[in-house]
């Protein structure tokens, strides 16, 4: 039955390959729990009681809440697929209760920090150095996603228009425009590419191949750890950078709810909280009351 609902999310749903990758990791956690602990083998045959014991003994060994949050989102997912398909009669995820978690504010990277990056001296001018970064260009410049930059093919960029046409979760397509220095860069870039690569994914790995996970996330890492001591220096920083920075400038929040794919404005939201932040510590250090 997992093997039926992943086909589902993957082909149905269309949703990325990281998104099913890791309902697939919590679904085989939980069977093999069932396995060890109730010597049940098919999941749709197991019990609100089964559920919550599962939970409990995550929250037992220290997992966070927002991954056993993630952990029950999958559950309900899955048991939400088995009743709509009439294989189970009742769903037993009704009786769980997300758990209550901390807000934690987007990390971004400072401007300057941004500008730092950018100044020419960190990247080399050969090829490689080109593809990082483009890749680091991308990521801030766009605010694409991490699986939407791999997905990205090089038909999707549109270097007249200065527009390139994305994919985002469930396959909703957006276009988002790049600046004129981007389109200067990807020009060079894909001069520099060679015609003889037999992939047409826009990043390709330095044996010309198309780009993974792994690879984009060293990239991006190696370059944001020689500019910021922040913790995470990941893809998703940079999308949090962009969408708080344009803000920050005067941003319309529904126009950074739409550049980056937001099915809803509670999403984009929270990268208010940043400039109120921001506003309340240039209170504190200017005004002679604070």
């Amino acid at each position: 039955m997992i093997a039926k609902f992943l086909e589902f999310l993957k082909f149905e749903k269309r949703a990325s390959v990281h998104t099913v990758k890791s309902y697939e990791t919590d679904l085989d956690q939980f069977q093999k729990y069932l396995q060890f602990q109730y010597e049940c083998t098919a999941p749709e045959k197991a019990t609100s009681v089964m559920l919550r014991s599962w939970v409990v003994s995550l929250m037992e060994e220290g997992l966070n809440p927002s991954s056993v949050n993630r952990k029950i989102a999958s559950l309900r997912a899955f048991y939400g697929f088995l009743r709509r398909k009439n294989l189970i009669e009742k769903d037993p995820t009704k009786i769980l209760s997300a758990l209550k978690t901390r807000k934690k504010l987007p990390a971004f990277v400072e401007e300057k920090s941004m500008e730092l990056l950018f100044d020419g001296s960190l990247f080399t001018e050969d090829f490689q150095g080109i593809r990082d970064k483009v890749i680091l260009e991308m990521l801030y410049g766009t605010g694409i996603r991490l699986a939407e930059l791999i997905d990205l093919d090089i038909s999707n960029v549109d270097l007249i228009g200065r527009t390139i046409r994305v994919f985002g979760k469930r396959a909703k397509e957006r276009i988002v425009p790049i600046s004129s220095s981007l389109v200067t860069l990807l020009r060079a870039y894909l001069e520099q590419r060679s015609p003889e690569e037999d992939t047409k994914s826009l990043i390709i790995t330095d044996s010309g191949k198309a780009a993974y996970p792994v690879f984009v996330q060293r990239v991006v890492k190696k370059y944001l750890s020689a500019v910021t001591t922040l913790s995470q220096k990941s893809p998703h920083v940079l999308r949090h950078t962009y969408a708080t920075h344009l803000l920050n400038r005067g941003a319309d929040l529904n126009a950074i709810k739409e550049l980056l794919g937001h099915a809803n404005l509670a999403a984009t939201q929270i990268y208010t909280h940043n400039s109120i932040e921001k506003l309340k510590k240039t209170h504190q250090q200017a005004h002679p009351k604070a």
